[in-house]
């Protein structure tokens, strides 16, 4: 399984690099705008990335709107989002006008931070990712 963790703080990234290292290689991006060009790199490449895990409050760009240009990308390259990279909003943003917007944007899964780490296992075994 091949991860992008994007998130600006450290001791967050730290913990999701430490939960999901064992199941592949877990690439780090600390904002939307650099995940949009590592996901653009990935789907040149041929080797996209799997599972995304994104925090929503970020400079440069937030989380919502580097998904919405994460699908645009996939479109273009004919993948359609049930195909397409699988996304987990990672946030302590819990309102639900957060919770619809990122589900509008076609996150896959919202987990509100702190970090439950059986939940979002939970959710990757669910998306067939891992066993």
């Amino acid at each position: 399984m091949k991860t992008l963790i994007v998130e600006d703080d450290f001791t967050c990234r730290l913990l999701l690099q430490e939960i999901l290292k064992k199941y592949g290689p877990a690439h780090v991006a600390i904002n939307g705008k650099e995940a949009v060009e590592a996901v653009r790199v990935a789907l040149e490449v041929g080797e996209p990335y799997n599972l995304i895990c994104m925090d929503i409050m970020m400079p440069e760009m937030d989380g919502q709107a580097a998904l919405k240009e994460i699908r645009s990308l996939e479109e273009a390259q004919g993948i359609a989002s049930i195909r397409g990279v699988k996304v987990i909003m990672v946030t302590t943003l819990d309102d639900s006008q957060s919770v619809l917007e990122s589900f509008k944007s076609l996150c896959d899964a919202y987990v509100i931070k702190p970090l439950n780490k059986e939940k979002l296992l939970g959710y990757i075994k669910g998306f067939g990712l891992i066993e």
